[in-house]
């Protein structure tokens, strides 16, 4: 079966870099001419010849998110089942080498954490956990589902990759979207931030959302860990596997997320520093580019920064978030997978939407609508 790892093996990091550095004014005014951009403008738009062009790309991608899914942001909830992992990652506050400690919730505990979040308001819930096959495994997650999917109207996941006949046993059991980031499309310096476990295999990770794709998962979410390596050149390669993804798998909706490198237990510091106008830069670039594309913002962002960015691309957002197992109500103490800058909770955040002119939605309407019929 051909892969992504075909279409990545024709591109080469350094030549991205290159490119980019080398595109002009002239290139930027051709792109935000267009009604339909490909990937060369995308470059284009995420390069430093575009920075000057902040304001004019934030209005244009007001205008298109407003057409194409009106006034709306989707709320939803991480809940962290598991902090156990097996993998060293240099970046990250569970790896194996943090001497912490380790916690999966139990069914008793998954319930407790579940009626917390109903009390808060929200439909939908990304399941996280760390990467341990033993614990956290097809099994546990089949089990976990069975017991919330009556509570929920939307499940997402964002686990260790799995097989795809795995990933055709969520989608039978009711998940919805499945999460996988590649951290860094950067192959030659992958090992090092993943020196150990399974997650250091490269080209396992980079083929899973093929097999996610293959298993007719309804969505697929992407993302790079922006801080590990030059972030316009890992964007380009998270675009570049979008584009593939939606020419194979078209019947899949598709969405990207921009998690930036943040404090947490044993973590190193950024390589590379991400600004806020870099973070809107990359944002306008993916609307621009994509105009169906999903575009989430998590609490790693600052207050500031998310109020902001409201009108001008996002569809979804999360609030009040807890990157720790049982945070909610369990055990408000394990340790987290990274600290959160917008602690404010999901009622000031659905008022902050809400003044801003948009909808806080916190149902599935689409679905009860279908219930319904």
């Amino acid at each position: 079966m051909n892969t992504f790892k075909s279409v990545f093996e024709s591109y080469n990091w350094n030549d991205i870099q290159t490119k980019i550095h080398e595109i002009t004014s002239v290139e930027v005014d051709r792109a935000l001419a267009k009604s339909k951009r490909n990937l060369d403008d995308f470059l284009a738009l995420i390069s430093p010849a575009a920075q000057p062009y902040l304001e004019q790309m934030a209005q244009m991608s007001h205008d298109l998110t407003k057409k194409r899914f009106g006034k709306t942001i989707q709320m939803y909830a991480p809940m962290y089942l598991s902090n156990e992992c097996q993998n060293i990652c240099t970046y990250c506050g569970f790896s194996l080498d943090n001497k912490i400690k380790r916690k999966t919730l139990s069914e008793t505990e998954i319930k407790q954490e579940v009626e917390a979040l109903k009390k808060l308001g929200f439909d939908h819930v990304l399941l996280v956990t760390g990467e341990a096959n033993y614990t956290v495994n097809i099994h546990y997650f089949l089990n976990a589902i069975a017991q919330i999917k009556n509570d929920f109207a939307n499940i997402s996941v964002e686990v260790q990759p799995l097989s795809t006949e795995e990933y055709e046993q969520l989608h039978q059991a009711g998940v919805y979207s499945v999460l996988v980031y590649q951290e860094t499309y950067h192959r030659e310096v992958y090992k090092e931030y993943h020196p150990k476990g399974k997650k250091s295999n490269f080209d396992f990770r980079l083929e899973t959302p093929d097999r996610v794709g293959s298993a007719g998962i309804h969505k697929i979410g992407l993302g790079v860990l922006l801080g590990l390596e030059d972030w316009r050149i890992d964007s380009f390669f998270n675009a570049l596997h979008l584009d593939y993804l939606q020419k194979t798998y078209w019947q899949s909706k598709y969405s990207v997320s921009f998690p930036r490198l943040r404090p947490a237990e044993g973590i190193i510091e950024p390589n590379f520093i991400m600004d806020d106008k870099d973070l809107l830069q990359l944002i306008c670039a993916y609307r621009l580019w994509n105009e169906d594309l999903e575009i989430s913002i998590s609490t790693r962002e600052n207050e500031k920064f998310r109020n902001n960015i409201i009108p001008i691309g996002v569809t979804s957002m999360s609030a009040g978030s807890k990157t720790n197992p049982g945070g909610y109500v369990v055990d408000k103490q394990s340790l987290e997978q990274f600290e959160t800058s917008d602690e404010r909770s999901p009622s000031e955040i659905g008022k902050i939407i809400s003044n801003a002119g948009y909808e806080p939605v916190w149902k599935d309407w689409d679905k009860s609508y279908m219930n319904s019929n």
